[in-house]
């Protein structure tokens, strides 16, 4: 079904359309990229290029990728095997747009829309039948030539051959790890991972005034745990702390009534402060880190100390011996280890308490925080390495309520979410693992 998608459109000329029109183009696709007027379709066409390796591929990607304005081009959309919507993430304007698309595709096109959070039912809803049968959510994540995960979500009218059709070219022509999502707030990856980040953010408060420093937070929370070297905060300084902020409000008015991550939602008031005068992360010149030439021209790294709210020098973090691994971490009772079994931990509690509610299995989960964040195991694998019955007992230890899954595995008499190819299904049964 992949080679039904021969020729794209792309409605939205910016990071993430002109990397989808970029990747789409490198697959042998012919690619229509429009935008709003010509000056940014050509902006667009010039960051998809300038993701080209070499310049045979420079070449083709020009030879492939035409561009246009909405204005005057959308009626070429109707040659279009696929339309994939990449403008900002405004939910008025995406309506409006696809008032528009619907209008000028071509009957069998199928229909996209490039978000990172908004559902999909309040895109499409009450927009025609068709629209609805045929659209879903293809969350790329960014540099899209780079990540591997693709989240698909389909609505509750999408039709199944559209998801099917979108899947397996996403996973034969494109490359990515697709990964199956339901039409919830923030899908799968960044659900997770942003809980990660706000939760992180509070609750490393109380060992910041206990004497962890940041890097040494940032160093628990890499290579021991299996998570990226930015660990939190230089995580949060990729990403930037504008784009948090309307993460977490997006997540206040959204996440169901009863869902922890509301708690986390707001970004703390120190955090709030950096975000107001600017100091949002790398893309600022700074956020809680920054890199600049000292005096003998070598290169300086600073931290932003939260508690002195002033620029030092950033130290080199040593980890102790017991703090090598997820296991001695998670199960330590110094300092470290209650901070990490709070940050980490709770995620991972967290998403054992997520399904099905943002997938129908542990495996989309798996793949999708692999795939998207970059962790060496998602969290079900993670909670296998520790033992699910070590944390089942501690939970118990501090008058704590078993996450959905948990229960599931201890009703089940199961030992471990994976065994032999299998994995533990909601319904306390193990299930082959389908192919990546």
């Amino acid at each position: 079904m992949s080679d039904e998608i021969k020729s794209i459109a792309v409605v939205g000329g910016g990071t993430m359309g002109s990397g989808i029109a970029s990747l789409a183009a490198t697959a042998g696709c012919e690619v229509l990229l429009i935008d709003v007027d010509r000056l940014a379709a050509e902006r667009g066409l010039a960051q998809a290029l300038a993701g080209a390796p070499s310049p045979e591929e420079t070449a083709l990607l020009r030879g492939r990728i035409a561009i246009g304005t909405i204005a005057e081009d959308l009626p070429r959309i109707a040659a279009a095997d696929w339309i994939c919507e990449a403008i900002v993430e405004d939910l008025a304007a995406k309506r409006a747009l696809f008032v528009a698309v619907e209008a000028a595709r071509r009957p069998g096109s199928v229909v996209s829309t490039n978000t990172s959070g908004i559902r999909l039912r309040e895109i499409v809803g009450g927009l025609p039948i068709r629209l609805r049968q045929e659209i879903v959510v293809t969350h790329f994540f960014n540099p899209v030539r780079v990540m591997r995960l693709m989240e698909i979500v389909p609505g509750a009218e999408t039709r199944p051959d559209v998801v099917a059709t979108l899947a397996a070219f996403g996973r034969d022509k494109l490359g990515k790890g697709v990964v199956r999502a339901k039409d919830t707030v923030n899908f799968i990856g960044n659900r997770i991972g942003c809980f990660f980040m706000l939760a992180g953010l509070h609750k490393a408060k109380p060992y910041l005034a206990q004497g962890l420093t940041q890097e040494t937070i940032d160093a628990l929370l890499g290579a021991p745990v299996g998570l990226p070297s930015t660990g939190l905060y230089g995580l949060i300084d990729l990403i930037g702390l504008d784009v948090m902020g309307l993460v977490g409000r997006n997540l206040a008015a959204n996440l169901p009534a009863g869902d922890i991550g509301r708690e986390f939602a707001r970004l703390p008031e120190t955090e709030r402060a950096m975000r107001e005068r600017g100091q949002l992360g790398r893309k600022s010149g700074g956020g809680f880190y920054r890199v600049s030439k000292g005096p003998d021209g070598a290169k300086l790294k600073e931290v932003f100390d939260l508690g002195l709210g002033d620029w030092r020098p950033a130290a080199t973090v040593a980890l102790a011996d017991t703090w090598k691994d997820a296991q001695s971490l998670l199960f330590a009772e110094d300092a470290a280890g209650r901070f990490v079994w709070e940050a980490l931990g709770g995620t991972l509690l967290y998403a054992a308490d997520l399904v099905p509610e943002i997938a129908d299995d542990i495996v989309n989960v798996d793949r999708a925080m692999r795939w998207g964040f970059a962790w060496r195991q998602g969290p079900f694998e993670l909670i296998d390495e520790l033992g699910p019955e070590r944390l089942t007992a501690r939970l118990a230890r501090e008058g704590k309520p078993l996450p959905r899954l948990l229960a599931t595995l201890a009703a089940a008499g199961a030992k471990r979410f994976y065994r032999d190819g299998e994995f533990l299904g909601v319904d306390g049964g193990y299930h082959p693992i389908p192919a990546e």
